[in-house]
């Protein structure tokens, strides 16, 4: 097993125990506690991580794919302890992207403007890898597709005539998502080349 690899998963774990925790202050920050009294508002990734999503399939889909992805297990909230009603759960779906997505530009943009470099080509690649993990993990789970966090966007914005699509969503959505990441996902990946381009000038 490559150091490179090892190297990626780690990072991937810290990025997604992140992610989680997102979610979790967002609902928190609502008036909902149920992420706190669940123990899941803190950065030990043993409180975060599942077999499947966290490491099983990271080893999937970087040996057949030649790209790491993956999830921790999803903080639990309750929608009805949320304030607002209406746009409460699409804000805690937002928040764990989002923190990916600022994760990103922080290091990206550390690149970009050449603060890096005075301390190594390696601490440039370490930068890069990072960039580019959690521009994945954003862009990821931003496709609409349950029980990932785009699913639940698309839900607050659809109208009530079709909640037939949200049932189909619901029912197949682990089938649905299985079969975007190992036959769909190559196409996504020129998106997220050119998102890492856009924030750190460099060729992915």
């Amino acid at each position: 097993m490559s150091l490179d690899f090892i190297f990626s998963i780690i990072i991937l774990i810290f990025s997604v125990v992140i992610h989680e925790v997102s979610h979790g202050y967002a609902a928190y920050m609502q008036g909902d506690n149920t992420a706190k009294y669940a123990g899941r508002l803190n950065l030990n990734p043993f409180n975060h991580l599942e077999w499947f999503g966290s490491f099983i399939l990271p080893m999937m889909s970087y040996f057949l794919g030649g790209f790491i992805i993956g999830w921790a297990k999803p903080v639990p909230f309750n929608p009805y302890n949320l304030r607002n009603q209406r746009w409460g759960e699409a804000i805690v779906a937002a928040a764990g992207p989002l923190s990916n997505i600022c994760i990103a530009i922080f290091f990206g943009l550390l690149i970009r403007f050449g603060i890096l470099v005075q301390f190594g080509d390696s601490f440039v690649y370490i930068a890069a890898t990072i960039v580019f993990i959690n521009l994945i993990l954003a862009t990821f789970n931003l496709i609409p597709v349950p029980p990932l966090d785009g699913s639940k966007i698309l839900f607050s914005i659809l109208p009530y005539s079709m909640h037939d699509v949200r049932n189909f969503l619901e029912r197949n959505g682990f089938f649905i998502l299985i079969f975007f990441v190992f036959f769909l996902w190559q196409f996504v990946l020129p998106l997220v080349s050119w998102e890492f381009r856009l924030i750190t000038g460099l060729v992915s």
